[in-house]
């Protein structure tokens, strides 16, 4: 990544806000009020903090022209209090429609997704959106396919001893997974639950930080689907599959390079939830 960086001596004020801001510690101020100065550039992962920062915009970065910055009105984000009821309203609801999430919601998902923050700026997460409604029962055949094949396995009479002495408590998913199976042959979709589209968020795998950040940025659609009123619900199982299988066959089926770490079902609601329930005691240690 080639940077060119500079200071608008002109225009800066000296605050010193963006050597505060910087992670990589490019920016320096020997005294309070004195000249900012730069250091060890090629150290930078590209963040935008210094540019996002500085009142006069005088930090001059070449990933960052005049028209990539944008002001940021205050009094717009929602209270303490909207947020927090955003978050108690937040639930998964499987009573969804037939009718498709508009395009605009899901590009809408996707960039507050793509917002999220990423281990050293890294910025390596990808979205596959899918719609078509063959390729999201492949997915949930493929699920279920993955489950079937554990389940003759954890129940095959000469592994079960072992099995049981390895993993004890997989065998309390044994109904889980014929019952999945099931309704999942009996047309019910108990693993998509009539989603009309599915989010996969992935990563290359040389993306230490892939699974951390794929689910950051699953929060942060997550919160966007919930202010669209649309219904979204994290899929546990289908994961667990990819997990299990180990091949990253359905990754490839839909010409990913890399590993799917988060999945986003989506679809409108029949309804919404006219309340919401208290959790447990929140359990906090202060040192």
């Amino acid at each position: 990544m080639d940077i060119t960086l500079s200071i608008d001596g002109e225009s800066c004020i000296r605050c010193g806000k963006c050597v505060r801001v910087c992670p990589s510690g490019i920016f320096r101020q020997e005294a309070p009020k004195g000249a900012i100065e730069l250091q060890y550039i090629e150290s930078c992962i590209g963040c935008g903090h210094c540019v996002a920062v500085c009142p006069t915009g005088s930090v001059r970065h070449n990933l960052f022209p005049p028209e990539r910055v944008h002001p940021i009105d205050y009094a717009e984000l929602p209270t303490p209090e909207q947020m927090m009821l955003l978050c108690k309203a937040r639930r998964s609801n499987r009573a969804i429609t037939k009718k498709p999430v508009p395009p605009e919601f899901l590009d809408q998902i996707v960039e507050a997704a793509h917002r999220a923050p990423t281990a050293s700026n890294a910025q390596k997460i990808s979205f596959t959106v899918v719609t078509d409604r063959e390729r999201l029962r492949g997915i949930a055949d493929f699920t279920i396919g993955v489950f079937d094949k554990v389940l003759k396995r954890i129940e095959n009479p000469l592994l079960k001893p072992i099995v049981k002495l390895l993993v004890p408590g997989l065998y309390r998913y044994v109904p889980v997974f014929k019952r999945l199976k099931r309704e999942h042959e009996a047309g019910n979709d108990p693993i998509l639950r009539k989603a009309t589209a599915v989010i996969l968020i992935h990563s290359p795998k040389s993306n230490r930080f892939g699974c951390e950040d794929a689910n950051l940025a699953y929060e942060n659609g997550s919160l966007m689907a919930e202010c669209l009123g649309v219904s979204q619900v994290y899929m546990g199982f289908v994961l667990s599959a990819i997990k299990q299988e180990n091949e990253g066959s359905l990754a490839k089926s839909f010409g990913i390079d890399g590993r799917i770490y988060a999945i986003m079902a989506l679809g409108m609601p029949a309804f919404r939830y006219p309340n919401y329930t208290d959790r447990k005691d929140v359990e906090v240690t202060k040192f």
